[in-house]
């Protein structure tokens, strides 16, 4: 008895000096400036190109994800790595985000309390600052598993109960721990890293970034994922694309000029969402909250060629955790809106499996094509208003 005694006391300062050592290591002192690890002189891609020489190229390359019409060079990078997923938070504090439109689609859902996450999926294009990343959550995780075999999942942690919110117990189930699932408690520093500087004035929680690049790489030299796993076999097995199409002519364009919904009726003025129409650019820029939506990388708006709004069935998962972790019956299928050109196509939303990629499709039963560009999911509860 005295030496279990003895081995618990051991065992608890190990795990305490190691929480003190991973909270000072990610830590800065009070009045210090924290350096980011990807300080640039000039924009830099994967393969060290300048992003001015990537500009000037021909867009002649479809991106598999999106459609969108890229460079010879992007096209070389993105055909050696896999795609990425990264959970970004939407908290108030966590406004503005890094990284958001540089993703080639964006799934946005509640978390907890009626406050918003992103799970911005990356192939095509990089983006030097991402974040804050915040935890996953398993819906997400049903969303990314259709992005072909172990696509990259990078988060700070994750829902860890003994109920159906477990989404760490997932990606262990799915054997994705320690390969694909980029955790930031398992990734060491300089891949992830606190960035007190960026959004300054906020909590912990809020400060935790990394980049594009750095996780593709810390995936090939480390997990020896790149757009092949270990045993040779291509991400894209199984995987099924989108259709595409370019933007409908200036004359064909629709005049559904304003979309606008909530999540949660009691958080409507901190989390409503408006997506503006510009026919000109034929695309549709974001407000959050009653604010633009800007990326921090760009200092601009937010702005998609697609809003898919899906309604799926939420649910609290009753767990016992606090904030009250959710669940959304995300494989199967349901209504949808589907906003592209300035019009809206009313249709169903269909995920047969959780391998499978979710699809659109129209009142006959069509599917609808994407129009080259960033498409942004919207996952709303069953019910939810939406006003166009």
């Amino acid at each position: 008895m005295i030496n279990k005694k003895i081995a618990f006391v051991v065992v608890f300062i190990i795990f305490i000096l190691s929480g003190v050592t991973t909270f000072s290591f990610f830590t800065a002192e009070k009045g210090q400036s924290f350096l980011s690890p990807v300080t640039y002189k000039a924009p830099v891609s994967e393969n060290g190109t300048t992003e001015t020489v990537i500009n000037s190229e021909p867009k002649t390359e479809e991106c598999p994800l999106n459609g969108q019409m890229l460079s010879k060079t992007e096209r070389k990078i993105w055909e050696s790595q896999r795609p990425l997923g990264v959970m970004i938070e939407n908290h108030k504090e966590a406004r503005p985000q890094s990284g958001l439109s540089s993703a080639d689609i964006i799934y946005e859902a509640v978390a907890e309390g009626g406050i918003t996450r992103f799970l911005a999926i990356f192939y095509c294009q990089n983006a030097s600052y991402i974040g804050p990343v915040r935890s996953a959550r398993m819906y997400f995780l049903k969303f990314l598993e259709g992005y072909g075999q172990y696509p990259l999942y990078a988060h700070v942690g994750g829902a860890n109960t003994d109920g159906p919110a477990d989404a760490l117990g997932y990606i262990n189930e799915l054997g994705w721990s320690s390969y694909n699932d980029l955790n930031q408690f398992s990734v060491p520093y300089p891949y992830f890293w606190r960035d007190y500087e960026r959004l300054k004035d906020v909590a912990p929680e809020h400060t935790v970034y990394s980049s594009t690049k750095k996780l593709w790489q810390y995936a090939k030299d480390k997990r020896d994922l790149t757009n092949v796993d270990e045993k040779g076999v291509r991400w894209d097995k199984g995987f099924s694309p989108w259709k595409f199409e370019d933007d409908a002519k200036l004359s064909d364009r629709g005049k559904v000029a304003k979309i606008d919904f909530g999540f949660w009726d009691n958080l409507a003025s901190d989390f409503s969402v408006v997506w503006s129409y510009d026919v000109k650019t034929n695309s549709y820029k974001r407000t959050n909250g009653g604010k633009p939506h800007i990326d921090k990388n760009t200092k601009k708006q937010l702005e998609a060629k697609n809003i898919v709004i899906m309604f799926a069935k939420e649910s609290p998962a009753n767990d016992g955790y606090e904030g009250g972790h959710l669940l959304y019956k995300n494989v199967g299928s349901g209504e949808t809106l589907f906003f592209k050109n300035g019009q809206v196509i009313k249709g169903t939303w269909n995920k047969e499996t959780e391998e499978d990629s979710v699809k659109f499709f129209n009142s006959s039963g069509s599917e609808i094509s994407i129009v080259r560009g960033q498409v942004f999911v919207e996952m709303l509860p069953i019910g939810n208003k939406v006003t166009y």
